[in-house]
Order: structure tokens, then C-alpha cells, then sequence
């Protein structure tokens, strides 16, 4: 019997339709990003531990979970791959990137990933773990001309064609097309309403415009539908707690904290990436609590951190600090230097940016906020490459000039709260920065004059 072609069109080794269809299933729930794909997958690799290409889904599910993937499965993934001597060509290469990965090279699983896509334009599996991978990376060219590259081997009739449509939106925003990628997030949600992914870049486009008002509105209005993405959930409620921020609703944000971020902190380092970031910023405002950040440190301390990455281990020492858990959190951030597989699976100026940004953050949760001012001032050039978004990344700005304001460094304070207010004029939470840093140097001004 001949072997069968995935719905794509491409060459498999199998020639039984049911795996097929448990393989496409199990991609589908990738592209939805609903947190079903490896238990989909795994119910078929039981039936049929042979299916190779099954073993490359799982392998690529499990990259795409980062520092959350239990390596021991991956490598069996990986493992079973290679003992097929019947394999295709196609699924060797996936499972040559993979093992990249597992031994702790990114960037070369990356490069196989891309290598394949260039190759099979079609591959939808290379698709999903280069694009992530580009994030992590902070490649974010490649996050947009990648997609932009494939997207004529596409169109309308593909099932997938709206979530492409919702990867090169993305890769838009964060190069600074927000109107173009305001335009194809649209027409993706026109193809797939309940693309979650494409709701998410929308709101980093109101984001990075400093329009709060349209972002909260935008955000309730779809709610029901990303509120119900595992993929999504606590992300996009980062989001919706960040435009409340921005708007001076302080009371807001830390409601949405408590109702759609603290439920899930168990999800594992995504979830509690965000709900660290999202306490420190309010932190940086006067707000938060106590008990708040001590059940985000305890979280912390069960996760997964080794052989992770740089961007995860500066929230878990933002976590600790806040929590004046001091010796903590200098030993965790000393993990930098000694964890090999971390380095290799950051991105170089992520790597770069997180020892002095991790110095700043516990000197400033110290009081030693001119020690923090110094720290982040030294990588300030690249503080928007910290491993995340651009709008992740604004916390290094956040925290530099709150560290100035409290550190009365007047001058410093004024000059990058110009700058902000210069890059979103429209957004409130500059203005109230700005006029704190223009009171207080006025203040001086004439203290010293009497």
C-alpha cells in the first residue's frame, strides 16, 4: 500500500488514514492553541508508538512549551524518530531539530526548523516551532519575513489560512506596522473568529498606540473567546490588566489579577512570567500586596527554571526580590553564569540584557535605587531585546525610571519621561510620570533657590 500525504499535501511514511487523522487533529489544536495537542497525540503514539510523524508532532509540541517540556519524553520522541529506518526524509529533519533543541541548541533548531520550511513551504509543524522560536530568539524580522516568505504557497481554501494570517500579523507589530498588522490580524478573524492569536496582536497594536480605552473595550468584548484559550487565557488578560494600568486603574488591574491570572498561576513559567511582570509594574506604583507576590515566589520555587531561559529567570529573581527574599534571589541569579543549557537556549542580547537588569531589580526592591538607575542605564540600548515583546520589554523602561524618580536623579527622570510621553503622547499613565518627574525637579529647583 502506498503511503499517505497529510492534508497539506506533503509526504508521510505512513499508509493508515486513522493516524493521519489523529496527527491533523492534534496540529489543529497547536494552531488553536488550546493545550489539547500532546494529549491528543500522546492517545495515538499509545495505539501506535511507530508513527513517526506522530513522534514529530509530539517532539515539536513539546519545544513549543519551552522551559515546561519534561525532557525525558522529548528525547523518547527523538529516539523513535531516528530508529525508523522507514522514515521520510521530511520527518528525520524534524527529528534532527528537535534533538538541536534538547541538547540546548536553539538557534541551530531553529535554523533546521527554517531549513525545512524553506524546503516544504507547506510544512505546517516547521511553520509553528520556527515562528515561536524566532520569538524567543528575538529575531523579530524573521518573525515577520518568515511568514511573509511561505504565505504565497497558501490561500484561502487552507484550513491554516487564517492563523498564518494571525503569525504575520504579529511579526508586523512588532516591527512597528501596527497599521498593516491592525489590517491582516482583521482579515484573519474574518476566516477564524475565535483565533485568539490574532485578538492578541490587535491588542498589542492598541498596546503600542497608547490607546487604553479601545483596548479595554476591544478586550471585554472578545473575552468570551480568549478567556476559554489555554493558550491565551492569562496572556491576554496581561494584556486587559495593562491597559487598566495605563489608564491610572490601578484597582482594575489588580482585579483582573485576581480574577483571570491568580486561578491559572499553576500553567506553568508563561503564566507566571506574566503575573510577575504585571505585579512588579503595579508594585512600581504603589499598589500590590504582600501576600500576592509570596504566592507567585512559592510558585516559582516549584516550577521549572534550570535549562530554561534568561527571560523566565529574571521574573523569578523579580518575584523573590519583591518578596524580600534577598539571598534567594541573588542565588537564583547566579544561575545565569553556571546553567549551560539556559545560555544556549537564550537569545544573545537576552543573555546580555538579564545580569544587570537582575542587579537592578534586587537593588531597587533594596532601596538602592541608584545602584538600579547605574545597572539598567549600562544595556539601556538594548532593553527592548529582553526575550519577550516589545511591550514585555517596557518593564526595563518602567523600572529605570521609577528608580530615577525615587533615587531623585530630577534630570535623568524628566529626560525619559519626555521620551516616553514623545513615543505614546497619548498615554496617561506618561503624563503622570512625566508631571511627577517636572514636580519634583521643580521642587528642588526651588529649595535650592531659598
Amino acid at each position: 500500500m502506498a503511503t499517505l500525504p497529510d492534508s497539506a499535501g506533503l509526504v508521510t511514511s505512513t499508509e493508515t488514514g486513522s493516524l493521519i487523522e489523529g496527527f491533523e487533529q492534534a496540529l489543529a489544536c497547536l494552531f488553536r492553541a488550546d493545550g489539547n495537542a500532546l494529549s491528543v497525540i500522546g492517545r495515538v503514539l499509545e495505539r501506535s508508538p511507530a508513527f513517526t510523524l506522530g513522534q514529530c508532532l509530539r517532539a515539536g509540541a513539546l519545544i513549543l512549551r519551552g522551559a515546561d517540556t519534561v525532557p525525558g519524553t522529548l528525547a523518547a520522541s527523538v529516539a523513535a524518530i531516528d530508529a525508523d529506518t522507514g522514515a521520510s526524509e521530511r520527518e528525520k529533519r524534524h527529528g534532527q531539530a528537535a534533538r538541536r533543541w534538547l541538547d540546548g541548541d536553539t538557534a541551530g533548531a531553529s535554523w533546521l526548523y527554517g531549513e525545512l520550511l524553506r524546503d516544504d513551504p507547506r510544512d505546517r509543524l516547521a511553520l509553528l516551532v520556527a515562528h515561536a522560536l524566532d520569538f524567543r530568539l528575538g529575531r523579530r524580522d524573521l518573525l515577520r519575513d518568515r511568514i511573509a516568505g511561505v504565505l504565497a504557497h497558501w490561500d484561502v481554501r487552507d484550513g491554516e489560512y487564517g492563523y498564518l494570517l494571525g503569525m504575520h500579523a504579529f511579526g508586523l507589530e512588532e516591527n512597528g506596522n501596527y497599521r498593516d498588522a491592525l489590517t491582516v490580524a482583521r482579515e484573519s478573524l474574518a476566516f477564524i473568529p475565535d483565533n485568539a492569536a490574532a485578538i492578541h496582536v490587535i491588542a498589542h497594536v492598541f498596546e503600542m498606540t497608547s490607546t487604553p480605552d479601545r483596548g479595554i473595550a476591544w478586550l471585554r468584548a472578545t473575552q468570551p473567546i480568549w478567556a476559554a484559550n489555554a493558550g491565551f487565557r492569562v496572556h491576554i488578560a496581561w494584556h486587559l490588566a495593562l491597559f487598566q494600568f495605563d489608564a491610572g486603574e490601578a484597582d482594575n488591574a489588580l482585579s483582573t489579577y485576581d480574577d483571570l491570572i491568580a486561578p491559572h498561576l499553576d500553567e506553568g513559567n508563561n503564566s507566571l512570567v506574566d503575573a510577575s511582570a504585571l505585579l512588579w509594574r503595579l508594585q512600581l506604583l504603589g499598589s500590590g500586596s504582600r501576600w500576592r507576590w509570596r504566592d507567585v515566589t512559592a510558585r516559582w520555587m516549584q516550577q521549572r527554571t534550570i535549562g530554561g531561559r534568561a527571560f523566565e529567570l529574571v521574573h523569578a529573581v523579580m518575584a523573590m526580590a519583591a518578596s524580600r527574599q534577598h539571598r534567594r534571589a541573588r542565588k537564583l541569579a547566579a544561575r545565569l553564569q553556571a546553567d549551560t543549557m539556559l545560555r544556549a537556549r537564550s537569545g544573545k542580547d537576552e543573555l546580555s540584557l538579564a545580569e544587570p537588569l537582575m542587579a537592578a531589580i534586587i537593588a531597587f526592591s533594596r532601596g538602592r535605587y541608584d545602584a538600579a538607575v547605574e545597572s539598567i542605564c549600562a544595556v539601556r540600548a538594548m532593553a527592548d531585546r529582553c526575550g519577550g515583546s516589545v511591550a514585555q520589554c517596557d518593564l526595563v523602561h518602567l523600572t529605570l525610571i521609577e528608580a530615577a524618580l525615587r533615587g531623585h536623579q530630577n534630570r535623568l527622570a524628566r529626560t525619559l519621561a519626555a521620551e516616553r510621553t514623545a513615543r505614546k503622547p497619548a498615554s496617561g499613565l506618561n503624563r503622570w510620570l512625566s508631571a511627577r518627574a517636572w514636580t519634583r525637579g521643580t521642587a528642588k529647583m526651588a529649595a535650592a533657590r531659598a
